[in-house]
């Protein structure tokens, strides 16, 4: 197995390694808790930009550096933006690459996986959701933050939370919730695994060293047609099932398994 380490230098906002199938990029601005600049947008935007294009990756983790996951937007930024009148041009450009990370994650025909410790606040809360699976240290606090500031939700909040939760109860955690801990977010099916934070590293790789096993044709069809089922009409999911399931059945994958699973008892 090798290893590729494309870190930049350790001041760089996010970096990104590579090892065998999995690639894990890391939010790096620890002192700031991981906070959503316009720097780390830029940098995300790149890095997921190569994860989706190497098809040797079957699996992408997203993690934080530090004490937290991430807390949100950087308030600094916006703040000062809101004092001189210029919120539009600012968070706008801001949003444009961020949103286009978060388009990246859910498009890239790999299984992403956030790693979340610490907090996960307004829009890293919203980030760890957006994943395709979340697995949570067991302190993990999931923080929704955007009424108490008086705004809506953005960086992909929506998109990941009311496919999972429902419409009643997304609007109970944006409006009612001050915060919610990992067992919480698993009831509910945003987690998918809750695990001592000793374990966390170790049970993130795991989990992530499991999730590769499945052969890249099964990952890119079952994740495309999960995603497109609630809003496809039955007829047209039904043809988009038979269309993936031939192509994943002309792979080499599929006739090394099906001959391993006929030979049984033979």
């Amino acid at each position: 197995m090798t290893t590729q380490d494309h870190t930049a230098p350790s001041s760089e906002p996010a970096r990104l390694t590579i090892e065998g199938p999995i690639a894990t990029i890391t939010l790096n601005r620890p002192a700031a808790f991981n906070s959503i600049d316009l720097s780390i947008a830029r940098k995300l935007e790149q890095l997921g930009a190569e994860v989706e294009a190497n098809d040797a990756i079957r699996v992408l983790v997203i993690q934080g550096e530090g004490r937290a996951f991430s807390a949100g937007g950087d308030l600094q930024t916006i703040g000062a933006a809101a004092a001189a009148g210029t919120v539009a041009p600012v968070v706008g450009e801001l949003l444009k690459h961020y949103h286009a990370f978060i388009e990246t994650l859910r498009r890239m025909p790999k299984i992403v996986l956030s790693s979340v410790h610490g907090s996960a606040a307004g829009a890293g809360m919203g980030l760890a959701f957006v994943t395709d699976l979340c697995i949570a240290a067991e302190d993990a606090r999931f923080t929704p933050a955007y009424a108490k500031i008086g705004v809506s939700p953005d960086g992909g909040s929506t998109v990941g939370m009311v496919g999972t939760v429902g419409t009643r109860r997304a609007l109970q955690l944006f409006l009612a919730e001050d915060h919610f801990s990992a067992q919480q977010a698993y009831e509910w099916g945003l987690v998918a695994r809750v695990v001592p934070a000793a374990e966390l590293k170790v049970a993130t790789q795991k989990f992530a060293e499991r999730l590769a096993q499945n052969p890249p044709a099964a990952i890119s069809g079952t994740k495309s047609l999960v995603y497109q089922a609630a809003a496809t009409p039955v007829r047209q999911q039904l043809d988009a099932e038979e269309k993936r399931i031939i192509e994943a059945m002309n792979t080499d994958d599929f006739h090394a398994a099906v001959k391993k699973f006929t030979s049984k008892g033979k």
